[in-house]
């Protein structure tokens, strides 16, 4: 799904704050992707992100300028109940984050919660 279908889903993502986990998220082709934990929902996502700035706009959505919307991907890859187990889960992100494959990394850590 695209990142406006992903907010569209289900009203809670836009009104929620998100905890930022990188931008610098590798899968093993090497696309990069931004990893964000939506509080409300209590989802785990990663978005492909482009070669492009990314910003957040004022309701915390992201937009890429000059970028088709539907080339922002996102796929759900967890959800984890609380902020606490979130941190526990991905205990040492910063140090794998930015390594080639790292997404692989998450994909593993976070096998033992339900997808979306």
């Amino acid at each position: 799904m695209d990142i406006e279908q992903f907010y569209d889903g289900d009203e809670r993502r836009r009104a929620s704050g998100e905890i930022e986990l990188g931008d610098r998220w590798f899968d093993p082709a090497g696309l990069r992707h931004t990893m964000n934990y939506v509080i409300d929902t209590s989802e785990l996502y990663v978005m492909a992100a482009p070669d492009v700035e990314i910003i957040e706009d004022g309701f915390g959505d992201m937009a890429v300028d000059d970028e088709p919307v539907d080339a922002l991907t996102v796929e759900i890859l967890a959800v984890i109940p609380t902020v606490d187990e979130l941190h526990a889960a991905l205990s040492g992100w910063e140090g794998e984050v930015g390594k080639p494959g790292s997404l692989d990394w998450v994909r593993a850590r976070v096998t033992a919660y339900p997808p979306a």
